[in-house]
């Protein structure tokens, strides 16, 4: 028990660190835009296609779904309220934290895990290059500032994907559709899963960062990096979503 203890201390310091030491670039220290740039093509624009096919189906379950459940008390004329809330407000932030996750954060751990098994990121200490500036921080950066904008499009996909299963197999007028939809959307609807989003793709980055550096063990470590980055992202943006969602609408 008190080697669990003792080993549960040593990571949780060990990760504050990590983030410190990361984000300690945005301060100090040259900076690299080649590879940031890299970094927003890569788990930015690479991500849309996921994102864009996630988005539309879920949309269109959701309006599926509510109807059927809408339907057993005579309230069918709820469905754009409850499809459109639950978008912007739930499934768009969280699908698309969960699947870039799946995505994005074992990609990072793998490449990140691959170059400390073959001494790469030592290379880099001895052409007195950071590994923290030149590879974690355009990750964290490109991550972060990328998900809000995925899940923006999320939400347009989503709400069309709901909207287009209304109208194609449940009868829905089109513009009444539309009319009830922009109705109840608020900002407030919108801008709670764009805050979130940004959390989200912290922890997508340094989940994947993390574990990929700290790696060992040729490439069955690597392999368990990838792993434990994707599990530990998708936890901790359940609990986060969790805990936010209380802070916001309860």
């Amino acid at each position: 028990m008190r080697e669990l203890t003792s080993s549960f201390f040593i990571s949780v310091g060990r990760f504050t660190i990590f983030i410190g030491k990361s984000l300690k670039g945005i301060f100090s220290g040259k900076w690299y835009p080649n590879n940031l740039l890299e970094q927003f093509l890569s788990v930015g624009v690479s991500s849309i296609p996921v994102v864009v096919m996630t988005a539309i189906f879920t949309g269109g379950v959701m309006a599926l779904q509510t109807y059927a459940g809408c339907n057993r008390f005579g309230a069918e004329s709820t469905v754009p309220t409850i499809v459109v809330l639950a978008i912007t407000r739930e499934l768009a932030p969280i699908l698309v934290g969960l699947m870039v996750a799946g995505r994005v954060s074992s990609s990072m751990a793998a490449q990140i895990g691959t170059m400390r098994v073959t001494d790469q990121i030592d290379a880099l200490y001895t052409m007195s290059t950071c590994p923290y500036r030149y590879l974690i921080l355009p990750k964290i950066i490109a991550m972060t500032f990328s998900m809000p904008f995925l899940v923006l499009i999320a939400d347009v996909v989503g709400i069309f994907g709901g909207t287009v299963a209304s109208v194609t197999s449940l009868g829905f007028d089109l513009s009444i559709y539309l009319r009830n939809t922009m109705n109840f959307l608020k900002s407030e609807d919108i801008c709670s899963g764009l805050i979130k989003s940004v959390l989200f793709g912290f922890i997508v980055s340094v989940c994947g960062c993390y574990n990929g550096f700290y790696s060992s063990g040729g490439a069955d470590g690597v392999g368990k990096a990838t792993i434990n980055a994707v599990i530990s992202a998708s936890i901790s943006i359940l609990v986060s979503n969790y805990l936010m969602t209380k802070l916001f609408f309860v």
